[in-house]
């Protein structure tokens, strides 16, 4: 594979050096006579160690009677090769270099069969230190560090809004609803074509043929979920040019950054802020007015909001899903709310406050309808506006908030629910009323509905929770019938 900004991988790049080089039957310095250079510097190439010159490569290609694209092909040039790199690269790990043991030199003398125990041996150490690694708290604190950096930079991902502005461009989609033609032109245009199948693995959300460029949707949205956000979901990692993550914590940001490009997608910058501007002009922002005018979700319609309101709008806001139980998924902030955390400061999974918002629309009358509520805290007070959305994993409120200051740029600010919450002084809601507990303290034994999940690790592999002998099973049964197996 090659690096990630473009450049050869140097140990590949040297592995094909070295096997054209004996397919000539040169030794080292008869090739470096040749080119006039020093046989050190090639064997520092040979080896991984120094990226030759254009010219230099030009020269070794020339005497080997092989193409410079030869050379630079990404898959090594035999099997004993590609050994010899996967040992290579097993023993530059971090992993095995603080071990401080010598390392293993792949010279011709060293036999495949033990080359091949060797990495066999380093893949199954790597794999259970990602078994042993992929615990709840490498979740929590990537979602801490991931926070943190959303908040730095006010939600607004200034990058990923040019990918989407110029693909709009291209694709003539300007604001309003995004159309399937518009998803097909998109799809068209960064290579790929969709194809809707009934046996997609349920761990999946879609598959991508990179071989033959094909993405494999489900025949019908799952759990309630806009078909267009899973196609430009798919599409965003293409768009953003993600490489496989190399662990939980990159896994995450590519998701965050491939949902980031989605809702980009569907409610363009520069068509969204004119409306949002033009509605706070008139005092007159509302989620549900971005929803319905970009035909979205009203989850969608809160996430895109808080990517433009504190860049475009001066607006500090804050963000929350929150399910039935009180439980949080989601959340943001950059207005100073106290949202509650564990104690490596991490929210999703904590439990809310009863009182505010987020929590307080489950017992409404309505709790579909929209619910704006002020919330007295210790450090002010906040306005929320709170809808609840049904999926099939239940019902969650989608809350967006800001400080009582700004709240007069809002629909709903005429509201007179009002709530007072002292959280996290636990007399505020997470302890009992004393009347109340002393009639049914020594009276109760409930059986918890435990989070199971909180407790496993994260599933491993390089896209955690999902098997990939279910994905290439798949993609063996779907897969042209023109396909050449033995290509690629």
């Amino acid at each position: 594979m090659p690096a990630s900004d473009g450049s050869p991988d140097l140990i590949t790049l040297g592995r094909r050096i070295r096997h054209a080089r004996k397919a000539k039957s040169l030794t080292l310095s008869e090739l470096a006579e040749r080119v006039e250079r020093a046989p050190s510097l090639l064997s520092q190439i040979e080896n991984g160690k120094r990226e030759p010159r254009l010219a230099l490569l030009q020269a070794i290609a020339h005497e080997l009677d092989v193409s410079v694209a030869e050379l630079m092909k990404d898959e090594p040039p035999s099997e004993r090769a590609a050994l010899e790199i996967a040992l290579q690269r097993a023993q530059a790990r971090a992993s095995y270099t603080a071990l401080g043991l010598p390392e293993i030199r792949s010279t011709a003398t060293l036999p495949t069969d033990v080359l091949t125990s060797l990495v066999g041996l380093h893949n199954e150490l790597e794999r259970r230190a990602t078994v042993q690694a992929a615990t709840p708290e490498e979740a929590r604190r990537a979602n801490i560090e991931l926070r943190r950096q959303m908040r730095d930079r006010d939600n607004y991902f200034v990058e990923i809004e040019q990918i989407a502005r110029d693909i709009c461009a291209t694709i003539e989609h300007t604001g309003g609803p995004l159309t399937q033609r518009d998803i097909n032109d998109l799809t068209t245009h960064l290579g790929f074509t969709l194809h809707r199948v009934s046996d997609l693995p349920l761990a999946t959300r879609s598959i991508t043929d990179l071989r033959h460029r094909r993405i494999y949707l489900p025949a019908a949205p799952r759990g309630g979920h806009d078909p267009r956000y899973i196609v430009l979901q798919t599409l965003g990692h293409f768009a953003l040019h993600h490489e496989d993550p190399r662990g939980y914590a990159d896994f995450l940001r590519q998701r965050v950054e491939a949902n980031y490009f989605a809702a980009a997608m569907l409610v363009p910058e520069s068509a969204a802020v004119t409306f949002l501007q033009q509605a706070k002009a008139r005092k007159e922002l509302a989620i549900d007015d971005l929803r319905d005018v970009f035909a979205v979700s009203y989850e969608t319609a809160a996430h895109r909001f808080t990517n433009l309101a504190t860049r475009h709008l001066g607006l500090p806001v804050h963000f929350m899903r929150v399910g039935r139980d009180g439980v949080i998924y989601k959340a943001y902030e950059n207005d100073d709310v106290t949202f509650p955390t564990d104690v490596l400061g991490a929210i999703e999974g904590q439990i809310t406050c009863r009182y505010w918002a987020s929590r307080a629309v489950f017992s409404t009358p309505d709790p579909y309808s929209t619910h704006y509520q002020y919330t007295d805290m210790d450090q002010g007070t906040y306005w929320c506006t709170t809808h609840v959305e049904r999926t099939a994993d239940g019902d969650f409120a989608i809350d967006v908030g800001v400080p009582y200051a700004h709240v007069k740029w809002f629909q709903g600010r005429e509201t007179t629910v009002r709530a007072r919450s002292r959280c996290p002084d636990p007399a505020c809601c997470r302890r009992p009323p004393a009347e109340l507990a002393a009639r049914w303290e020594n009276y109760s034994w409930p059986s918890a509905r435990a989070h199971s999940h909180l407790l496993a690790a994260l599933p491993p592999g390089t896209f955690p929770g999902v098997d990939d002998t279910d994905v290439y099973r798949f993609l063996e049964r779907h897969a042209p019938e023109s396909s050449d197996h033995a290509s690629g």
